[in-house]
């Protein structure tokens, strides 16, 4: 990465939540500059260490959530644990938890508690279904966010089942949604002279208002949109497409100009001329046969050979990457999407880059995930200035 200092340098943001969506909100603080202090249970520390692909026992994962952070263990279940812990929040800038809010209240830990002791945090709390409503402390993952989102109703074939995604979906989207509002709850506080204050995001929302599509039809129009599989009417041909040579690829055909390539492309220069086949509105009734003539014509064709036809007529399409293929992509390599680190427990290994590119502070990525409490004394020694006869008391009682 670019070696220069972030837009962030100065913030610091303690990451006490577990698994992917608060903690992506602080990997993303932290690639572009902000000090990241990772707070694990003592022992078992995060389960995202274990979760997913493990190489050698160690959570792929994890290494790449954890990127920049400086861990260290605390008990916060503790008496002793609590205290150290609002000792660390007097000089923290932001504090990402995602605990239920039953337990935050059992451990002082709730918004009303700690914005009392520290006014100036912005506190951000990403749980399952947020705060208010019978549902808040009922625990929540990213799989029945998908779920209660309306996203499976509306993924997988016709006649198959509601369809969950094979990835961290919900859990990705309430991060990305998540970060943006910590930044305002930033902005208000060091610009607008404001307080502190609290964030609240769960995982069903975020998601929902990317398809909220769905939740206008039925308000207004009063359908219920159901699955169509890769087929989008309005925007035909939209598909996934089988090649000759087993392959597949993908069209968007969202602009009646895409449209007219594509039939010219086929040789169907006569429905290039047709306004039921290329207006957006009459087209829609013409959805599956569109679709039918353009997978049969691509279907005779290996990849390449469409390939070359659409690119160079600009039609947009691309082809459907495994792993290996994203991360050979000439186009992303040129880019650095994918940088090589060597990590002193994986040895060389390719994480994505942070998503933003800023010409003058771009973010960067100074080492991966850290092993459990690496940083104790660092940061309750030189951070918090504990002597070290109190850190050994507080390891020897299992605080930290």
């Amino acid at each position: 990465m670019v070696d220069a200092p972030g837009p962030l340098v100065g913030l610091r943001v303690v990451d006490a939540a577990t698994l992917v969506a608060g903690p992506m909100v602080a990997t993303m603080l932290g690639e572009f500059g902000a000090e990241v202090v990772k707070v694990e249970q003592p022992g078992s520390g995060d389960p995202l260490r274990t979760w997913g692909p493990t190489k050698d026992d160690i959570g792929l994962v994890w290494k790449s959530v954890s990127r920049n952070k400086r861990c260290v263990t605390l008990d916060l279940r503790q008496h002793d644990g609590q205290e150290v812990f609002h000792q660390l929040l007097d000089v923290t800038d932001v504090l990402v938890v995602g605990n239920r809010p039953s337990a935050l209240l059992r451990w002082g830990l709730d918004y009303e508690s700690v914005h009392r002791r520290h006014p100036q945090l912005v506190m951000l709390h990403l749980s399952g279904y947020g705060r208010g409503g019978p549902a808040s402390d009922r625990p929540g993952f990213g799989t029945l966010a998908e779920a209660m989102s309306g996203f499976a109703q509306v993924t997988g074939q016709p006649d198959g089942p509601p369809t969950l995604p094979p990835f961290m979906l919900a859990d990705g989207v309430a991060a990305q949604a998540a970060t943006w509002a910590v930044m305002m709850a930033l902005y208000h506080r060091d610009l607008r002279g404001g307080t502190g204050q609290l964030v609240d995001v769960n995982l069903v929302e975020p998601l929902a208002r990317l398809i909220e599509s769905s939740t206008l039809a039925f308000d207004q129009l009063g359908t219920v949109a159901g699955r169509v599989g890769n087929h989008l009417a309005a925007s035909a041909p939209r598909n996934a497409y089988l090649t000759a040579d087993g392959k597949w690829l993908a069209i968007s055909s969202a602009s009646a100009n895409i449209v007219v390539r594509v039939f010219r492309c086929i040789g169907r220069d006569d429905l290039a001329e047709d306004a039921d086949y290329v207006d957006p509105v009459r087209r829609q009734a013409r959805g599956t046969e569109i679709d039918a003539m353009v997978a049969e014509w691509i279907a005779e064709r290996t990849l390449d050979e469409v390939m070359e036809v659409f690119l160079d007529a600009d039609v947009a399409a691309a082809p459907v990457y495994d792993a290996q293929q994203l991360l050979d992509d000439e186009h992303l390599r040129s880019r650095g999407t994918f940088p090589r680190f060597d990590d002193p427990d994986l040895g060389p290994v390719r994480v994505q880059a942070p998503l933003a590119q800023l010409s003058e502070t771009p973010g960067r990525i100074d080492h991966l995930g850290q092993h459990l409490g690496a940083e104790n004394d660092a940061v309750y020694g030189g951070l918090l200035g504990l002597a070290p006869d109190r850190i050994a008391t507080l390891r020897a009682a299992g605080v930290i």
